[in-house]
């Protein structure tokens, strides 16, 4: 199982897949997170992206919850990512590109402004048209966001077990 976490900067992958690998340490269930960015240029941000399929295609077939927490912004990679990984499951951290501007919890926008790449701002961002789930980030709080992913992953761990 492969659990991809999208959304532009700010929009809490990192923070909600931190909790979700720690539920499942808590559990005892094998896993692995995938966060960052190398790069921020569209080319380095594909070539990245690139890698991080083919280490979660790996993390699948060796049993292992992958836990990706990766902006995602090409509509055309994530679903190079669903053909690849049977167990592939896109969960989109929605935000207002406004709101995470404003909040910038990591200085990432006033850092990088006219310096970099940004996705949401330089680089567009594909809305996902099927998530497996969406998480309105701007409207829950941590908990309750956090609380609706693991519901999700314990449905999904649920029906592979009886299969």
């Amino acid at each position: 199982m492969i659990i991809w976490l999208i959304g532009i900067s700010g929009a809490g992958k990192t923070t909600l897949g931190v909790r979700l690998r720690e539920h499942l340490d808590e559990k005892g269930i094998p896993n692995y997170m995938l966060d960052g960015d190398l790069g921020y240029t569209p080319a380095d941000r594909e070539a990245n992206i690139k890698r991080i399929i083919l280490a979660a295609y790996v993390l699948d077939r060796c049993g292992i919850v992958g836990i990706v927490c990766n902006i995602s912004p090409f509509a055309h990679l994530r679903a190079l990512a669903r053909a690849k990984i049977d167990g592939y499951h896109e969960i989109y951290l929605h935000k207002d590109l406004r709101i995470s501007q404003a909040d910038d919890v990591k200085g990432v926008y006033a850092d990088s402004q006219g310096k970099s790449d940004l996705v949401g701002v330089d680089i567009g961002f594909d809305e996902p048209q099927h998530p497996d789930l969406v998480i309105e980030v701007d409207t829950e709080s941590v908990e309750e966001s956090f609380r609706r992913l693991v519901e999700y992953v314990e449905n999904v761990m649920d029906k592979e077990a009886i299969m």
